[in-house]
């Protein structure tokens, strides 16, 4: 079984929240972290843009990377919307066994 951090950023604590809630809803994950005061710079159809933004770390197992992606992309308010996700490579068993238990079953 392979387990991955998701980063997804949003414009604001609210959509952040909102994403949260959805995606543990739908037991897509086990657990998210929203950290605020993110500074992006970024470009942009052609320009170099910054905001300030919300980070929303979850995680997951990598069998529901699509139906997660799929579910953002419904509700994120962004075009292209930063769903990002990075294997665990290692961690604590009884964690890892948590987000088994606790995701889409």
């Amino acid at each position: 079984m392979q387990y991955v951090v998701v980063f997804i950023t949003a414009p604001s604590k609210k959509e952040a929240g909102n994403i949260s809630k959805v995606l543990l809803d739908a037991r897509l994950v086990a657990c998210t972290n929203i950290i605020g005061g993110v500074d992006s710079h970024f470009w942009w159809k052609t320009k170099r843009e910054k905001a300030k933004e919300w980070l929303l770390m979850a995680k997951t197992r990598r069998s529901l990377m699509r139906k997660l992606v799929s579910k953002v992309k419904a509700v994120h308010p962004y075009e292209v919307p930063e769903i990002i996700a990075v294997s665990i490579i290692a961690g604590s068993k009884p964690y890892l066994d948590w987000i088994q238990k606790e995701t889409a079953r």
